[in-house]
């Protein structure tokens, strides 16, 4: 006879969040990402990653190379991903505003995680949020702050409390990095 019991932590309804991950291969004209679905817990639910060419022609101007780049990755990893996430997370100093204000529209509310620290470039059609997680951070909201009551706000402030607000943008870096067999960036 099994023994009865409740789960204590029931996230069923909480659905997933997609982190968004861009990662520029300085010299060989290639940008790769991923984007890494978790549960409220963090456990991993889907990896799908992509790479595409940067244009390397002198009619471009640099930065709009760059966020050609990351839109066209960005639109080929919204398409071939099988799930639907609640909330999509990315770094701003990697996802220029303009991609989901102008450029892509999602069903979905769009997260640009900055450091409080330093200026951000943003749209004013974002809103704008301080957390305080382990380090205190900014977010940019497109279209708009999840509403308090929602289950996007309720899966945000899950991790967010759980130290998960940063954490899986390492845990995509590292995927993208055993896909393309990639050694990590120097630093200086």
């Amino acid at each position: 006879m099994p023994i009865p019991f409740r789960d204590s932590d029931d996230i069923s309804g909480l659905g997933t969040a997609a982190y968004l991950k861009i990662e520029a291969q300085p010299g060989d004209g290639l940008v790769r990402g991923a984007l890494f679905l978790i549960n409220a817990r963090g456990e991993p639910v889907e990896f799908t990653y992509n790479q595409v060419e940067v244009p390397s022609t002198f009619l471009w101007r640099q930065d709009d190379v760059h966020r050609h780049a990351i839109r066209t990755l960005t639109t080929s990893l919204l398409s071939t991903c099988p799930r639907q996430p609640l909330l999509i997370l990315c770094l701003a100093d990697e996802v220029p505003h303009q991609v989901f204000t102008t450029d892509i529209h999602v069903a979905v509310a769009v997260g640009r995680i900055a450091s409080i620290a330093g200026p951000t470039p943003y749209a004013t059609v974002e809103s704008s949020e301080d957390v305080e997680g382990q380090t205190r951070q900014q977010v940019f909201w497109f279209p708009g702050l999840p509403h308090d009551e929602s289950v996007e706000r309720r899966l945000f402030q899950r991790l967010v409390s759980g130290g998960l607000l940063l954490e899986p943008f390492e845990r995509a870096m590292v995927g993208l990095r055993e896909v393309y067999h990639t050694a990590p960036k120097a630093t200086s």
